[in-house]
This record gives structure tokens, C-alpha cells and sequence, in this order.
């Protein structure tokens, strides 16, 4: 698995603290479009693995930063660089939409 879990708790460590390019996929397990765009991160990070993290958050299970980044439908994918958040999808994507996204920011 190329996807890591992360929690209320683990967040400013896996993500804040990270000089590496990491999306975050906040997502529910009963959400149907969080399902369908699971499978495309996860060879988007094997593909990238060099370049990008992607954590995913489980928005049922952690409550606060969902709440801190105003995430209010799901899947919300959000883009983080050296702990500040650059950008913000909603929805799911094809691969190659999602994949030049992340590649419009892994070439800055």
C-alpha cells in the first residue's frame, strides 16, 4: 500500500512536518466516490513515490482537522508544501486530471 493512514493526532507529523509534497485525502468509508478515487491514489503514489506522500484521513474517525481545513463534502483532496496548504479539490477525478494537478505542483 502507497497510501499511509494518519489521525487528529499524527497529523502535524505526518503531514505539518513533511518537506514533501503530500496530498491528503479526506474520505469515508460509506462514500462511493471516495472509493472510486481510493485505487487512483494509490498507483498515483506508487508512481510518484519518490516525489509525493498521500495520507489519507478518515473523516468519521477524526473530527478536528477536517474541521480546521473546512473540508465539507468528501473525497477532498488537499495539497500540502513544508506544512502550508497550497490547494484544494473536491470530488473525484480521472487519473490523468488528478495527475496534472499534482504534476503542475511537483514542478514548482
Amino acid at each position: 500500500m502507497t497510501t499511509q493512514q494518519t489521525s487528529d493526532e499524527k497529523f502535524e507529523k505526518d503531514v505539518l512536518n513533511s518537506s514533501t509534497l503530500t496530498l491528503v485525502d479526506f474520505w469515508a468509508e460509506w462514500c462511493g466516490p471516495c472509493k472510486q478515487i481510493g485505487p487512483i491514489l494509490e498507483e498515483i503514489g506508487f508512481e510518484k513515490k519518490d516525489k509525493l506522500k498521500i495520507i489519507k484521513l478518515n473523516i468519521d474517525e477524526n473530527h478536528n482537522t477536517p474541521q480546521t481545513y473546512g473540508v465539507q463534502g468528501i473525497p477532498t483532496l488537499i495539497l500540502f508544501k513544508d506544512g502550508k496548504l497550497i490547494d484544494r479539490k473536491i470530488g473525484s477525478m480521472p487519473k490523468a486530471l488528478l495527475n496534472e494537478w499534482i504534476d503542475s505542483y511537483l514542478n514548482k
